[in-house]
């Protein structure tokens, strides 16, 4: 039960620092973003504005919940308390969710000019907790303090932590190249090696803490699982491998490139749309734990102090062992990018889970729209993304890139003015640009 012990950790680390969220939102449209645009696009490595383009370190993440929101300047007042200064939304199907993506030495370089290949590494970690009971959330972080009776019935609820490390070989190769039509696809092969899991489901929970008595009466039952290795410290003998693969096409419109003898780069596209299926795959873990929890019972809430002893000592545990594969957290993605004038462009781009939420096997991304404007040359790019997020979220951020250096947010602007913001990202990326003559 240190695995549930896990798992409110990772969410306390949520809740209080979100601040410090990071993601990509906003970069991958620029047409040199390089390796950054391959991890969602393969086919953006070949034809692109680079010789050859070097990742030295990059990292990212995406937070958030619908169970509260919080202006995040007031984060760094000496005064700020959560429970007072926190605006919470509570319902009987809150969520939470966070990623972190850090990109290790990756390169791509053309093999010639219609092919190019790449390498890339990664090591990323995703967190899911879907349709948590708000009620239940706050009498447990209240430690069942609560001065009136708690309500709660949650159906569904299902929780995925998930750490691994990937190496991708990434290939591209332009399909079709006419004077005024270019196809480009892209293919990129994965090992992954998975550092541990936790999943947690309950097909239906429900019950009542009285607070005249102090008694907690549920009913239902309650899967914990675990990978080994992820209750105790990290040992890498506990790694484990898998396969994966994101897949990629992108179409360019180029109506006044009289010939294809003329570089993609020299004469720009008026119109890019591209669509890829990124994370498919999977990794299996040998024998996981599994600890079923009976919660038919009526227990004494007041001796509530850890809630892996109070678990252990208040039901019935059935535990087994057995093998289990965790997916990876598949989407689709569509990019549209528009370009103005020479310099200003315009994208509109979709992320889409291929996941269904129920399941406790696997991750998820959350579905996403954002409109990113922005100002684009060699050495330099400016960029304000502008969002709607699953879970009725609306973020506007901003970000540049400037020769080796990218730094930005998609959602900073939203995170300084919002009273009531339900998102965190930002990113900061280190790269050695070199850029085609």
């Amino acid at each position: 039960m240190k695995a549930f012990k896990s798992l409110l950790l990772v969410l306390s680390i949520l809740l209080f620092s979100q601040s410090y969220s990071q993601s990509y939102v906003g970069l991958v449209a620029d047409n040199y973003a390089g390796v950054h645009a391959v991890a969602f696009n393969p086919s953006s490595i070949v034809g692109s504005n680079y010789r050859a383009d070097i990742n030295v370190a990059s990292l990212s993440s995406f937070g958030g919940s619908d169970y509260f929101g919080v202006r995040f300047s007031s984060l760094f007042n000496s005064g700020f308390d959560f429970d007072d200064d926190a605006e919470r939304f509570l319902s009987e199907n809150n969520n939470f969710f966070l990623n972190a993506d850090v990109l290790g030495p990756s390169f791509m370089f053309n093999i010639d000019k219609k092919n190019s290949i790449g390498v890339i590494t990664r090591a990323r970690a995703f967190f899911n907790l879907n349709e948590f009971n708000g009620e239940l959330f706050e009498a447990i972080e209240d430690d069942f303090e609560s001065d009136t009776d708690v309500v709660f019935d949650s159906e569904n609820l299902n929780g995925t932590i998930h750490g691994w490390a990937e190496i991708g070989i990434a290939y591209g190769r332009i399909l079709m190249d006419k004077p005024n039509h270019v196809m480009k696809g892209g293919i990129t092969l994965k090992y992954l090696l998975g550092a541990g899991a936790l999943f947690a489901e309950s097909p239906g929970l429900n019950g009542t803490y009285l607070r005249a008595s102090e008694t907690l009466v549920t009913q239902g039952n309650v899967n914990y699982n675990f990978t080994p290795g992820f209750d105790e410290d990290f040992d890498k003998s506990n790694l484990t491998s898998g396969f994966g693969m994101d897949l990629g096409f992108t179409y360019q419109w180029h109506p006044n490139r009289e010939s294809d003898s003329i570089p993609m780069y020299r004469d720009k596209y008026k119109l890019k749309v591209g669509v890829s299926v990124t994370d498919i795959g999977s990794i299996k873990y040998e024998n996981a734990e599994f600890n079923s929890y009976d919660m038919n019972a009526v227990v004494d809430a007041s001796t509530f102090e850890d809630l892996e002893e109070f678990l252990d000592d208040n039901y019935q545990n059935t535990q087994s062992f057995k093998d289990v594969t965790i997916k990876l957290p598949t989407a689709l993605r569509v990019l549209i990018d528009y370009r103005i004038t020479n310099k200003f462009l315009v994208s509109a781009n979709t992320t889409l889970s291929m996941v269904k939420r129920e399941n406790e096997l696997a991750n998820s991304v959350n579905n996403s729209l954002t409109l990113t404007p922005r100002f684009e040359t060699k050495w330099f790019s400016f960029f304000t993304p502008v969002s709607i997020r699953q879970f009725d979220d609306f973020a506007v951020g901003g970000g540049f890139r400037f020769g080796p250096l990218t730094v930005g947010s998609g959602s900073i602007f939203t995170n300084l003015i919002s009273d009531r913001s339900r998102t965190a990202d930002a990113f900061v990326a280190l790269k050695i640009p070199l850029y085609r003559k």
